[in-house]
């Protein structure tokens, strides 16, 4: 005896989640630096040779990404239990003619770079400017690189839209 029954009927009895909808029990699968690595490896953004990935192993594994298409552009990737960060360096504070007319139009405009932001970091006792943005660590491969390539393009679109504002 064959029993068949429909996605619809267990969905309305409650057996399963509405398309777009997960249950708390429900497991999910999360990326890990490596794991992130060894998929984006063989994503077409890499087999085509239009950027080159590095996985830089360690206590805290990163992923570096040289955007080819961008100039070159060097990305890092860290995943870090729920989130997926990709960020670049976009200047030192020390390149900046008025710091405090930069972060406030910075603060007014960030807003058009779809996806990213930026933030101000202390790293190895210089303060850099950054551009980043985060999604969950459950995110779609095609979403991670969806990520990527915006990121890419706002870097190019900031750097372009606050040159005024660098020393020359």
């Amino acid at each position: 005896m064959e029993m068949r029954v429909s996605a619809k009927r267990l969905v309305s009895r409650g057996f399963m989640p509405v398309k777009g909808e997960s249950r708390m029990t429900d497991v999910v699968n999360r990326w890990t630096t490596p794991s992130l690595y060894d998929a984006l490896v063989k994503s077409e953004l890499f087999t085509s040779e239009r950027a080159e990935i590095e996985l830089i192993d360690g206590v805290a594994p990163a992923l570096h990404i040289t955007m080819y298409d961008y100039g070159d552009l060097p990305l890092f990737v860290t995943v870090s239990g729920e989130q997926v960060v990709v960020e670049a360096t976009l200047w030192s504070l020390s390149e900046v003619t008025d710091a405090a007319l930069f972060n406030e139009t910075v603060l007014r405009t960030h807003k058009y770079f779809p996806l990213s932001t930026i933030s101000l970091d202390k790293i190895d006792g210089d303060d850099s400017y950054h551009m980043f943005g985060a999604l969950s660590s459950a995110s779609s491969l095609q979403d991670v690189l969806f990520e990527i390539e915006i990121l890419a393009s706002n870097v190019i679109q900031a750097t372009e839209a606050y040159a005024d504002f660098l020393i020359k």
